[in-house]
């Protein structure tokens, strides 16, 4: 692997496990009550689904990418395909089926509000199979978002779990693990990751992450979800110091290890790194529109928290015997990806305003801070 986390043979550095759905947009005249109505002054489409657009977005910052999924044979599936085509996202993994094509109907009022339902069964049809299993174990990274379906969520997870035992005998370092609570409760019944999974991810996953939405429908709160998650990951700390396949996952990480945010949207979002929470604003921007941003943002995380990572830059002990480099290290990824976020809300749809890291860079420098 090089220095910038991109693999000098082309395997995907991160590997993304999730839809690559199409939006079908309708800007309305007001989002309708029960039994009311509205009128749609405009209707497109755009390229979108969580793991697309994680892995896109990972692709547009440099890294090396792949997805894996599972699309329609249908003219939604063929123009998926065509797209991710284009990028320079590993479309090795995507498989086709014969359902119809996963897509999400997005209505959107003038004021930016949104009501989002989605169709189609190609996604939720999802098997892994032994190709995209041994991926893994040559990915840097593994990201899940929870409308997977489960069982294809608890094949990720014993995956990721076995490569951690035998890294713990061989020295290998396994892949990293995100999850991503993407859905309330409700919508994710019968179609994505069931609660018991998610809460082995809970206590599993290196990094967590929620919405504001997603967050409170879980765990009863947003204050409860902060509670909670800094307690697994106490308990994640204390269980590991016996466990040799699972210090063997950590011990690059550093002291703020593992780590789980909860976004706000433009109200911030809170980092909750090695049991202690920490609150973050999020960049003030004219938003054009806000859908994706989440997944822009987790992109950023990955990006500066995961992807290439070593262990100088996991907040080892400094000089003075103290560990504060972690926490700086915190802080400085969520900024990052506050402005991927920040920028892609500047345009409209999910992928086309996704940003290169120069155009991040741009956007911290003329707020003053610097690459780091």
């Amino acid at each position: 692997m090089r220095g910038d986390g991109i693999r000098d043979d082309g395997t995907p550095a991160v590997l993304s496990v999730g839809a690559a759905a199409i939006d079908e947009w309708y800007a309305i005249s007001n989002l309708p009550e029960p039994d009311g109505g509205a009128f749609a002054h405009e209707v497109t489409s755009a390229f979108g689904g969580v793991g697309a657009n994680v892995a896109v977005a990972l692709d547009r910052l440099g890294r090396d990418a792949g997805l894996v999924s599972r699309v329609g044979d249908d003219e939604y599936g063929r123009r998926a395909l065509a797209y991710l085509d284009e990028t320079g996202v590993d479309g090795t993994h995507v498989a086709v089926g014969d359902d119809p094509h996963t897509r999400s109907l997005i209505l959107r009022d003038p004021d930016g509000e949104r009501a989002i339902v989605t169709a189609g069964e190609s996604f939720r049809g999802l098997r892994l199979g032994d190709d995209a299993l041994a991926a893994m174990a040559d990915a840097d990274a593994v990201f899940l978002t929870a409308y997977a379906p489960d069982r294809a969520a608890r094949r990720v997870l014993d995956r990721v779990e076995s490569l951690r035992e035998s890294a713990a005998d061989s020295g290998a370092t396994p892949p990293a693990l995100i999850f991503d609570l993407s859905g309330s409760v409700e919508e994710l019944v019968g179609r994505g990751t069931e609660p018991a999974t998610i809460h082995r991810f809970l206590h599993r996953a290196d990094l967590f992450v929620a919405d504001g939405v997603a967050a409170p429908a879980f765990f009863g709160s947003a204050k409860a979800a902060v509670g909670r998650i800094a307690d697994a990951q106490r308990r994640a700390v204390a269980s590991d110091a016996g466990s040799d396949a699972a210090s063997a996952s950590r011990s690059r990480r550093g002291p703020t290890w593992p780590r789980a945010v909860l976004t706000h949207g433009a109200d911030g979002m809170t980092a909750v790194a090695g049991g202690e929470a920490t609150e973050f604003d999020a960049f003030d921007v004219e938003t054009v529109d806000a859908t994706g941003a989440g997944d822009a943002f987790t992109a950023g995380l990955i990006d500066r928290w995961i992807a290439g990572r070593s262990p100088e830059a996991s907040g080892e002990p400094d000089g003075d015997g103290d560990r504060d480099g972690g926490r700086d290290e915190v802080a400085s990824g969520v900024r990052f990806a506050a402005a991927v976020a920040a920028i892609n809300c500047t345009s409209r749809f999910t992928q086309p305003g996704l940003p290169t890291r120069c155009e991040v860079e741009s956007f911290l420098a003329e707020r003053g801070f610097g690459t780091d």
